[in-house]
């Protein structure tokens, strides 16, 4: 296994998009070379159902953006993309100025109406892939509640979980995101919203469950060594070896 320097980015998301996407972009080159860095749900235009068409147009204009910070880097976030049947929460992973892995929202949050704006994603795309020789996998948001989603990325060596999550269920997000690491002996990197309405919680969890935090911080980093998966597989084993 190896080192790798893991960021949660913790945001806010205001109502101007080219504002958020250079926000987002002078975070992104705070965090180290060679690391790999995740930004909250939708975080460039959040759930702006008066703008749809608006944003799926300025996804264009940010993947492009992207994929060029990304040559030296790992960017994940999530976009409101749209196609011939309707709009999708679309998780991308860019790596080495390339669009790595792509998945569509399958589990939409009714209590946000969701389901009324966006498309559901095809549950097969939740799957694992390769970054640098670790096995990762993603959860978006409202997935974290479903346990035959964590099955899709049981084995992962790191899985990622962006969200907006709102604040009168903090403690759930941060129970399930660290449950979600103990259960798949995995590290989790999760990123929440930082708006008024939202949670926060995100940081980094070891499989052995042990949570890097900082509600008061845009950017929280951390040196994970992907040894503590062998050694918690093996001291603990469930059949994940």
């Amino acid at each position: 296994m190896i080192s790798k320097q893991l960021y949660s980015l913790q945001i806010k998301t205001k109502q101007n998009f080219e504002e958020n996407l250079t926000h987002l972009k002078n975070l992104i080159l705070n965090c180290k070379s060679d690391s790999i860095i995740l930004a909250p749900e939708v975080c460039l235009t959040n759930f702006c159902y008066q703008r749809m068409d608006e944003a799926a147009e300025f996804a264009k204009v940010a993947t492009e953006s992207l994929l060029c910070l990304s040559n030296d880097r790992t960017i994940i976030l999530t976009m409101i993309e749209k196609y011939r049947d309707g709009f999708y929460n679309n998780l991308k992973v860019f790596h080495k100025g390339e669009l790595l892995h792509k998945q569509s929202k399958h589990k939409l949050f009714p209590l946000g109406n969701e389901h009324l704006h966006f498309q559901s994603g095809d549950i097969g795309e939740i799957a694992p892939f390769k970054i640098d020789g670790l096995t990762c996998g993603a959860i978006n948001c409202f997935e974290l509640r479903f346990i035959e989603l964590w099955q899709r990325v049981k084995g992962c060596d790191l899985i990622f979980v962006p969200a907006q999550w709102g604040k009168e269920r903090k403690d759930n997000f941060e129970t399930l995101t660290k449950a979600l690491a103990i259960t798949t002996q995995s590290f989790v990197l999760a990123s929440g919203g930082a708006n008024d309405t939202c949670a926060k919680g995100s940081g980094i969890i070891s499989p052995f469950g042990d949570a890097t935090t900082n509600d008061n911080e845009e950017i929280i980093g951390m040196l994970a060594d992907f040894n503590a998966i062998t050694q918690v597989r093996k001291y603990i084993n469930i059949g994940l070896n």
